[in-house]
């Protein structure tokens, strides 16, 4: 990894101006954002419709050439949305489309270019309009989808289960699982007796992750001076 030339109090700057961005264009547009939301680059998340609604200790990515889109696209009133738990990962190029409801339980991982959908969004024999039966995605707690998966209508995917890269899930996935391929299918189970750990575990204490991370970023961009930032910038030098 290059390293990060800017002086610690340029990177917390930088920080502050997401946050801004967050609190000033993001989420009011969101139906409810749970505290210490970790979003990176938010410009380049999309949200359309509603209700949306993320839970606490988000962390969402948006990029330029992967940008992230949350749509609710439906006419009908008083459904779920998308509905997303607590310290859930939502990687670039994520896509979540909605028409009814997609349930994402806490502590999920979601790869960059999954696509989650609950809805055709065209009829097989009219297809000038969306189908009239309406469909739901749950993804129970801890599930991790892989790099360019799919999740198709009416899938439940149990908790800790795996969804392995570009894999197509068209039905039912039990808890425990790993399952790949098109159309899914389960080709391991995981070991009950091993304890998984989840990102809720792990990262649940915000004021000590929150030191961790001061501390860490403190220490690796020690001796990082403004000009020298802008140096970098201007006549990157090999090292």
């Amino acid at each position: 990894m290059i390293k990060d030339k800017r002086p610690y109090y340029i990177k917390q700057a930088w920080y502050r101006l997401q946050d801004f961005y967050v609190r000033r264009y993001l989420a009011p547009q969101l139906s409810a954002l749970g505290p210490h939301p970790y979003i990176i680059k938010p410009w380049y998340i999309e949200l359309f419709g509603s209700p949306i609604s993320i839970g606490s200790h988000a962390t969402l990515f948006g990029c330029p050439d992967k940008r992230t889109r949350l749509t609710v696209w439906s006419e009908k009133k008083n459904i779920d949305g998308i509905r997303i738990g607590d310290h859930v990962l939502i990687s670039p190029g994520v896509r979540i489309s909605a028409s009814n409801s997609i349930y994402i339980a806490d502590s999920c991982m979601l790869a960059s270019h999954a696509y989650i959908t609950d809805s055709d969004w065209h009829g097989i024999y009219d297809r000038s309009l969306p189908p009239s039966t309406r469909s739901r995605v749950v993804l129970e707690e801890n599930v991790w989808i892989g790099d360019s998966a799919i999740v198709c209508k009416d899938v439940t995917i149990g908790k800790n289960s795996i969804i392995g890269a570009g894999a197509v899930v068209t039905c039912d996935i039990p808890a425990n699982a790993v399952a790949a391929g098109n159309p899914a299918r389960v080709v391991r189970e995981l070991d009950p007796a091993r304890k998984i750990i989840t990102r809720k575990d792990r990262y649940g204490d915000t004021d000590k992750m929150t030191t961790i991370l001061e501390t860490a970023e403190k220490d690796c961009l020690e001796g990082n001076t403004f000009l020298g930032w802008i140096r970098s910038l201007i006549a990157p030098a090999k090292e």
